[in-house]
Parts: structure tokens; sequence; C-alpha cells
């Protein structure tokens, strides 16, 4: 870390001034970032509120890479406070253009022909920009109309620059504070480093449109843009030009005659698609990302966030819907136990009550007026409450749909998203258990099981031979053992004490027999020897007796 620090001081420096700028300074000496000295400026209490303002204000002065992540942080509503993430969510990724002649530079560099070549029309003046890069409007030879995206010059070298000091920091937060271990702070920044990268690479985001482009093939209802292969690089991207009103365009629909309940229809049906069916779908459905075509047509934009399930966590998002409707606390448990939510410190009585009165919310409201999005806020808070850390997938599933949500409220006012949601999840359920579906878990463990018999008799002699050297070693977690530590101790203690005890009685009885045959007396400095110890060894023994009975163990 160290040697990054000196490497990037400048860059350490506006980051700490930011923060120090807009009222951070306690928090950083809190978290040991900064000294006290720096901290005595603003000892004033902030509330969740003023926070998010100022940390919104913070990050959007730091530039692209903290704009990105404040706006992954919105989403993780499981994580951070709702006051903030509701600020964070106000993050604007627009930012002012950068001149035509780096454009053309970077075009003619990564495409090596001049752009004269490439395209017989080239408008100077983007069409939407962004903290990553900005977008152009051009022709090809073709006559074919297309959208140019280029990515700002050296934004890669700021970014990853950012990352590694991300990284830095996530790595002394949690070396020292319980909380960032907890959370697995530098496993979060991994993780957001490795979408961003994804993000600044055109050709993952080309890919990603594809994909979901041939889950709708022969469907006329959607339209993806074509992406054009030979003009694009890691740097630019060249898709096809799309024509179309933004969907929350409501006045411009309605003057042009759109069906704005057949298009949420199928807005929220292609979604569903998307996430129940394929487990590839769009991560940021805004309304700036889907455009509205001719005859209701739907076209998506922008596959630079994706989100992604498997058949369990899809099969489980269903069954958790399932059991909603069915006021079914129990089996809502046990699915999100399946999910992998719930951990070994979860404290389940509490949490089981903050479950029943989450289905006892909903319990009264007719099922087509639950919304899904609010559904998602309500299982995060509980989340938050717990300190339970939920999967990313499903982080990006919420924020898709609360995003979906927000505008098809306004779109078509009595469209029931959770109606829509219901047949899907009872196909997914029908799939499942179908038999053809078995046959082929059924053999795919099958396989799993003959290749673990296969390989019994090498991992047999690996271990053997593990242990003939003396190098097996073992690893036991046991949950509470201090106390089971202590209670070892304890029975220790004690058996030393009555073995103590026990030879103390027999040295006495041998002393009393001695006296006896030899007719010696028992007196030694005067003192009655044989009447002490038989005093000592019954209040020894009456001591013993005590507490094993104030101990409650027999």
């Amino acid at each position: 870390m160290l040697q990054n620090r000196f490497r990037h001081t400048k860059r350490y420096r506006e980051i700490m001034n930011a923060f120090l700028k807009n009222g951070f300074s306690h928090i950083l000496f809190r978290l040991g970032i900064t000294d006290r000295t720096s901290s005595k400026k603003d000892g004033a209490v902030m509330n969740m509120q003023d926070i998010g303002v100022k940390l919104r204000l913070t990050l959007q002065e730091l530039g692209p890479t903290f704009i990105k992540l404040g706006q992954i942080a919105s989403s993780r509503r499981d994580l951070v406070p709702f006051e903030i993430a509701d600020e964070l969510e106000k993050l604007q990724d627009h930012v002012a253009p950068f001149p035509f002649e780096q454009v053309k530079e970077i075009i003619e560099t990564e495409l090596e022909m001049p752009i004269d070549s490439l395209f017989t029309e080239f408008e100077k003046e983007p069409i939407a920009t962004a903290s990553i890069g900005q977008v152009h409007a051009a022709r090809l030879s073709s006559g074919e109309k297309v959208a140019v995206k280029v990515q700002r010059p050296n934004i890669y070298h700021v970014v990853n620059k950012d990352l590694t000091i991300l990284s830095d920091l996530a790595r002394f937060l949690e070396d020292n504070m319980d909380w960032a271990e907890a959370y697995r702070l530098q496993d979060m920044v991994d993780e957001f480093a490795r979408s961003l990268r994804d993000e600044l690479d055109y050709r993952v985001e080309a890919r990603s449109g594809e994909r979901i482009a041939k889950q709708f093939e022969g469907v006329p209802t959607v339209h993806i843009p074509s992406i054009f292969w030979d003009l694009s690089t890691s740097k630019v991207l060249t898709t096809e030009l799309i024509h179309g009103v933004k969907v929350n365009d409501l006045e411009r629909l309605d003057a042009e005659g759109y069906d704005r309940e057949r298009i949420a229809e199928r807005i929220v049906h292609s979604m569903l698609d998307q996430i129940l069916m394929a487990g590839f779908f769009h991560g940021d459905p805004h309304p700036g990302n889907i455009f509205v075509l001719p005859n209701n047509v739907i076209s998506y934009l922008d596959f630079g966030m994706v989100g992604r399930l498997d058949d369990d966590m899809k099969y489980h998002f269903a069954t958790l819907i399932i059991q909603l409707r069915k006021g079914n606390t129990e089996n809502m448990i046990k699915t999100l136990d399946a999910m992998g939510i719930l951990s070994d410190d979860t404290d389940m009585m509490t949490f089981k009550k903050d479950v029943d009165h989450l289905q006892s919310k909903y319990y009264d409201v007719p099922f087509e007026e639950i919304k899904p999005g609010a559904f998602f806020l309500d299982l995060f808070r509980i989340a938050y409450r717990h300190r339970i850390q939920i999967p990313t997938e499903i982080t990006i599933l919420g924020k898709s749909i609360l995003t979906l949500e927000g505008f098809i409220t306004k779109l078509a006012p009595g469209f029931s998203i959770m109606s829509a949601v219901e047949p899907f999840g009872k196909k997914l359920i029908m799939e499942r258990y179908s038999p053809k579906n078995v046959l082929r878990k059924s053999l795919l463990h099958w396989k799993e099981n003959i290749e673990i018999l296969t390989d019994f008799p090498k991992d047999l002699k690996e271990l053997s031979t593990l242990i003939r050297k003396g190098n097996l070693q073992m690893n036991i977690h046991i949950p509470q053992v201090q106390m089971i530590l202590r209670r070892l101790d304890q029975v220790s203690n004690r058996l030393s004490f009555s073995i103590i005890l026990l030879s103390f009685s027999i040295l006495m009885v041998g002393l009393i027999v001695g006296a006896s045959i030899s007719g010696e007396t028992n007196m030694l400095w005067r003192l009655p020897i044989i009447e002490a110890g038989s005093i000592i060894a019954s209040l020894l023994f009456l001591y013993l007796i005590y507490s094993i009975f104030k101990s409650g163990r027999m």
C-alpha cells in the first residue's frame, strides 16, 4: 500500500481533500485515515440524509470511478443506509463532452483508418455524453445510420489508478476495522473493479447486447440494436442508431398514438423473460435505455451493466414470490436460506419476527396490487438490520425491478408487475420438476458420483501419503469454542482438586493407622496433626460437594 501511496500521492491528496472539504474529516479520523487535528474542524453530528448529500457531492467531484461506485452503492441497500442510498441514486453521469479532435484521433488510432474513409457522415456534436464516453451519430457508405460510442481519452488509466487506491483503502480498513472485515470490504471493491473494467471494454458490452438479442430472435415486439464488429474495439463501439421515443416521454407517446398499456406489458414481459427464463438480463433498464419504435416495438440500449441468475437462483426468486402470496413465513425463510442470504451469525428468532412482519404487511393486500420493488426494499431493510450481505445478482435484480417499477407506474398506472411475475414463476417451478429436467439432473448427479468413486482410490492414496509424511493438517471450527474451552478448564480443575483431596485423605488414613499400630503420639510441634488433617479434609470435601451443587451439574 505504501508503494502505491507514494506513486499516487497527488490523487490520494485530491481524494482526501474532497472528503475533508465536504465535512468528512471526523469520519476519516474515526476510520483511522487522518489524524485528530484535521477532525477538529467539523465535530458537528450529521444525520444520515446530510451525510448522503455531502457524499453525493464528494463523489460527483471525484469523477467517473467514484460516480460509478456511488451508483452501485445506491443499489446495495442491504449494506448502505436507505437515506444515503436515496441520495446516491441522484448521482449524475453526465459531464461536459470532450473535443471532436480527440474523438477523431481515438477512432483513427483504434480502427487504423481515416475517419472519412470509415464514415460518409460524422456529427461532431455528441448526441449523449457520460463519464466514461460519449456517443456520436454517423452514416456508413451503405447509407445505414449508426451510433458511435467513443471512450474518453486516458480514462482507463484514471480509473485504474482510482481502483488501486480504493483497493488499498479497503485492505487498510479490513486490517483495522471489524465492520470492514465482517462485510468483506476488499471482496466488494474487487467485484466493483471487475464490473467497472468490463464497462471500460466496449467489446464486453457488445457481446452482452448480442446475447440478449439472441433471446429475442423471432420476437417482433422487441428490438436490440445490431453491432458492427468491424467498426468496434475496446474503446470504440459502433451500433445501429435507434430513432424512437423515450419510454418516459409520455406526452409524445400520447401525441403519436402509442398504446401505453401494451408498451408497459411488453417491457415487463420482455424483462421477466430475460430474468426468469434466460437468466441473463439488462441490469440498468432506466427510461434513457428503453426506446419505443413504431407499432409499440420495444428497443433496449446500453448493455454495460447486465445481471445473471443461475437456475437455482431463478427458482428461489419464483418460490419466494409464491410463498409471499401463500403467507408461509417458514418456507420464505427456507428459501432465503437456500439463496445463501442467511449466515451462522443470524439471530433466527429476531429474523423470523421480521419476516413475519414483512409477510403480514402484504397479507391483506390483493396480490396484483403488491409492488415487487417495495417488497425488495423491505427485504433489503431486513438484511441491513441483521447485517446480512445479499448476493450481488439479487441486488442487481432488485435494482432492475425497482427502476422498472418506477416508470411503469407512470406509463400505465393500472398495470400490475406482480400479476405478470406469477405465471413466469409457476412456469419456472413446473419446468424444474418436469420429468425431463428431473431425469437430466439425476443423470448429472449420477455422473458426478461416478467421478467421485473413480477418483476415490487416488484421493485415498494422496491422503495416506500426507499422513505418512506427517503433513496432514486439520482446521476445525466450533461455534462458541471459547465457552467450551472454559467449561473444560473448570472440569479439569475440579478433577485435579478431587484427586488432591483423595490423596490427602489417603495420607491421613495412613497416619491414623500407623499411629494406632505403633502406639506413638499424634502430636507434632504440640499440634494434633491427625485431628487437624481430618478437619481440613472434611472441609475440603464439603466445599467440593457445595461447588458441584452450585454449578447445577451432578
